[in-house]
């Protein structure tokens, strides 16, 4: 093997276990961009507040994000013997250096900025900036 071709293999190694990885939990490397990645309509795996499961709360949750920026939030909640549905449009934006998804709707009491902590193709972890919910979103 050549000096050269040993030497790119080196290089390329070095940058796949070190460089790439931006978010706590991955990827580590990926050829999509990061708006490819967010672009989807996503529901609730799984729901985390602290230590408590809580992905019973989310059930009916869908959050469709476009590659456009354009983003709808369509969710039913149940607070005992209440339900009520809540379903708005707004926009969703990368913020500080695209470690923070922030979601700006028309109905602001669902605006909300999420920490990044995985994003791949099929699945996208968020939690909050107050580390108290922790979503673990795929593909619907």
């Amino acid at each position: 093997m050549s000096i050269q071709r040993t030497f790119v293999i080196a290089l390329a190694a070095t940058l796949l276990s070190t460089g790439c990885k931006k978010y706590e939990d991955g990827p580590a490397f990926s050829l999509r961009s990061k708006k490819e990645r967010i672009a989807n309509t996503w529901r609730v795996e799984q729901a985390l507040n602290g230590s408590q499961d809580v992905t019973s709360n989310f059930d009916q949750y869908e959050l469709q994000m476009l590659t456009s920026g354009n983003a709808t939030l369509s969710a039913l909640y149940t607070l005992g013997d209440l339900s009520f549905e809540l379903q708005t449009n707004g926009t969703w934006s990368l913020e500080n250096s695209n470690e923070d998804l922030r979601l700006d709707y028309e109905n602001n009491d669902a605006d909300e900025t999420y920490k990044i902590l995985r994003l791949k193709e099929d699945e996208l972890w968020l939690r909050t900036m107050d580390n108290g919910l922790e979503l673990h979103l795929i593909p619907r």
